[in-house]
């Protein structure tokens, strides 16, 4: 048994390409914080792009928020994958370096917006190593 992927993809849908050509089990975030949030079911590592350009908050989408405000979201992740813009300098992946601190797990890998091939073959070879060696239950 291996973890699957738990991702939020705006309308942009860059990290829904990436998630897509890396061709693993996935489940994706709505994009309107009004719907009900997702309610995870098993150990999953989060694919999240980042917002914004500078440190002074919301780099961090709401929908990622509002899904990782449920104690059972957060006590089945195991590790983080974002995505970004280089041209944030700093703030590049900033929401899974935020997420990886708050939920006390792993930023596993950073990645420009959608994506290089290396990307997706270094992710998903990764993600085969991470899942050998990483528990599956609850964290406690």
């Amino acid at each position: 048994m291996t973890g699957k992927l738990i991702y939020f993809s705006s309308v942009s849908n860059n990290t829904h390409r990436f998630v897509e050509k890396l061709g693993l089990a996935a489940d994706r975030l709505s994009v309107r914080t009004s719907d009900e949030t997702l309610i995870a079911t098993e150990p999953f590592v989060l694919v999240t792009p980042t917002y914004g350009g500078g440190p002074e908050g919301g780099a961090v989408p709401k929908q990622v928020i509002k899904f990782l405000n449920v104690e059972g979201n957060r006590n089945l992740i195991r590790g983080v994958i974002a995505a970004g813009n280089t041209n944030f300098h700093d703030s590049y992946c900033l929401a899974g370096d935020v997420i990886a601190a708050k939920c006390r797990t792993q930023l596993l890998y950073r990645v420009e917006l959608m994506g290089t091939p290396e990307d997706v073959e270094r992710v998903r070879t990764g993600l085969e190593k991470f899942w050998k060696r990483t528990p599956l239950r609850p964290s406690a």
